[in-house]
């Protein structure tokens, strides 16, 4: 994955204009206000010319989210636009975000690497929010996975 400063623009490729660009005016449309309509507005004129500048990038990600998360993009055009946009989003602040939490994670998996594990669970935390307890004869690690990303709940490092 092409690592994005957060200074740097996100170019884009047709494919993501092709996706997006009628997303946009779907958000335009539903947009009452000028104040509202404005960044839209100006984020259609950049998707346009393949180039989202980094102060857009977060809406970006935003609108990219929401795409995927829905399941819009899929049904509307295929697993390959799917994963086109999935690529892009990773280039966004919630993507890198969410990259940086799934590393920090497989940091603290690598504690229990090897070892058998003694007990497996999965616990409800609240709506959306769920934890996967791993335990092993010299530490626990639970993880937590919600809407925002995935982390590390507790570690009971005991001998480990």
């Amino acid at each position: 994955m092409e690592k994005i400063a957060d200074s740097e623009s996100i170019k884009l490729e047709r494919l993501h204009r092709d996706i997006l660009a009628p997303q946009i005016e779907a958000f335009l449309r539903a947009a009452s206000d000028a104040a509202g309509r404005a960044p839209y507005l100006m984020l259609a004129e950049a998707i346009e010319k393949l180039e989202v500048p980094a102060e857009l990038a977060a809406r970006l990600g935003a609108i990219s989210e929401v795409l995927l998360t829905s399941g819009r993009v899929r049904n509307s055009y295929g697993p390959g636009a799917e994963i086109a946009l999935w690529s892009l989003f990773q280039r966004t602040p919630r993507g890198r975000e969410i990259s940086s939490s799934i590393a920090a994670m497989n940091a603290a998996l690598k504690r229990i690497e090897g070892q058998p594990l003694e007990q497996l669970n999965a616990a409800a935390r609240g709506p959306g929010a769920y934890a996967l307890t791993l335990k092993t004869a010299e530490c626990q690690v639970v993880l937590r996975f919600e809407p925002g990303g995935v982390r590390l709940e507790s570690v009971d490092l005991g001998a480990c």
